[in-house]
């Protein structure tokens, strides 16, 4: 068996039916196992993400009863993908077999079955098996070397080709001994995996049909039966809570790593959290113990300091951001703006070289560029009922403290002092001030402090 991959393609269409249907009853949780995330989507959009995506190809997934939100996240993902229901669990083989009417119009391409609680699997890995399998072979399957092989199927190899897949508690002590171990991964020529599955007609013990006995029936036909491998790491399949943090811990490390080599410097990168969709552009410097959500581009040139969580945000060029800044879903910073430590943007455009400095919130608004809004600066935008928005001009500056109650716009070079609350628009280079007459006592704090001292002694026992 040659380890080192073909660079051959298929030029079939490639079916893909990914398995989704496992309750993972050891997650403990009531959504089902494929829906928890890694890296901010769900694994089972992982999957989806890395099957074959080309002109033809096709997804079938199957799903468990009643497992509406299943469905939901395939036809956000893949809309041309087909749903099937299993609504008994007899085995790997009779889940594949719920896509029957699928497979049935397979039968000029490739299939492949994955798994939908696998998120580390790559495209890469995939096209590998369908390489192998233009060269001749009816059913690859993907393999791996196990540290520690315990729990895990043995690939059983004879004469170069794989021979059979003997489970754990058929196997002889001798193919115990073995590291080399199937992923659950296979591809089939679409010809004839029908005509495999429904050969396997005898259950085990526990009712149940083995889509690994699809090997055995192939060679007891003649078929060849190859084996693919792959990194451990990248077949892990996730049934509890511990194997989903590890999944993360993996995917993370991939994500940091490709953000690196397209040109971004993290300076602590195992604090750095990063999601499937971060978008990194060159020269871009990301400091310690950043959190980034999906839906975050950030431009080249920009620096996010550290301790800022960012999600559904876009940073444009030369930008910084924090540190301790949160960049909620909406938010959109232009070339060079600056937002502070301590500041909250919501659904708000921050104009070119605008600068949101310290300890402020912006929510529903949009700043022109150039502008300067001081510390302790908010937006009010919500009454309780309803979202408002407010509109700062280019060049405008809104003293620190300052209330700015939506709806409401503040003209282009207009000023407002501090302490203000804005009710009223503020015309164009006009200054706005808003504040009660300060009113002064002499000598009332003296007299304050002289009375309360004496009401403290006297209420002493």
């Amino acid at each position: 068996m040659s380890t080192q991959p073909s660079r051959r393609q298929s030029a079939l269409p490639c079916l893909t039916v990914v398995l989704a249907a496992g309750e993972g009853k050891r997650m403990h949780s009531r959504q089902a196992k494929v829906l928890h995330h890694v890296a901010g989507q769900a694994m089972l959009a992982h999957v989806l993400d890395a099957v074959p995506h080309g002109s033809g190809d096709a997804v079938a997934v199957v799903v468990g009863p009643n497992h509406d939100a299943v469905a939901t996240v395939v036809r956000k993902k893949r809309p041309d993908a087909q749903i099937f229901i299993q609504t008994e669990r007899r085995g790997t083989a009779h889940a594949v077999l719920a896509a029957r009417a699928a497979l049935g119009a397979a039968t000029h391409g490739d299939v492949i079955v994955a798994y939908g609680d696998m998120p580390l699997i790559l495209p890469e890995t995939l096209n590998r098996l369908r390489a192998r399998r233009a060269l001749g072979a009816s059913v690859v399957v993907l393999g791996f070397h196990a540290a520690n092989p315990a729990g895990y199927g043995r690939l059983l190899e004879k004469a170069g080709q794989l021979a059979a897949i003997r489970e754990e508690r058929d196997a002889s002590p001798e193919e115990r001994a073995l590291t080399l171990c199937n992923s659950g991964l296979v591809a089939f020529d679409g010809a004839i995996i029908l005509s495999l599955l429904d050969a396997i007609g005898n259950a085990n013990a526990q009712g149940e049909f083995y889509l690994t006995d699809a090997v055995e029936v192939a060679r007891q036909r003649g078929l060849r039966c190859d084996i693919v491998l792959a990194d451990e790491g990248e077949v892990l399949g996730v049934n509890d809570r511990l194997q989903l943090a590890e999944a993360e811990a993996s995917m993370q490390q991939r994500l940091r790593k490709r953000a690196m080599l397209g040109g971004a410097t993290l300076v602590d990168p195992p604090s750095v959290h990063l999601s499937f969709d971060t978008k990194i552009g060159h020269d871009v410097i990301i400091e310690p113990q950043v959190f980034i959500g999906p839906g975050v581009a950030i431009a080249s040139g920009a620096i996010i300091h550290a301790s800022s969580h960012l999600e559904g945000a876009t940073v444009g060029e030369k930008v910084s951001v924090g540190p301790f800044a949160r960049l909620r879903p909406g938010a959109v910073l232009e070339t060079e703006a600056k937002v502070g430590n301590f500041v909250e943007i919501k659904a708000a455009l921050i104009g070119a070289g605008a600068k949101v400095s310290h300890l402020s919130y912006i929510g529903d608004a949009s700043i022109g560029a150039e502008a300067n809004i001081g510390a302790g600066v908010i937006t009010c935008n919500y009454d309780g009922f309803l979202k408002y928005r407010t509109k700062i001009g280019a060049g405008a500056f809104v003293g620190s403290n300052s209330a700015l109650v939506a709806p409401v716009s503040i003209g282009d070079g207009a000023y407002v002092g501090s302490g203000s609350v804005i009710t009223k628009d503020v015309a164009p280079d006009a200054l706005a001030l808003e504040r009660n007459q300060q009113l002064e006592k002499p000598g009332w704090a003296h007299k304050f402090r002289i009375s309360r001292l004496a009401m403290k002694a006297k209420a002493r026992p």
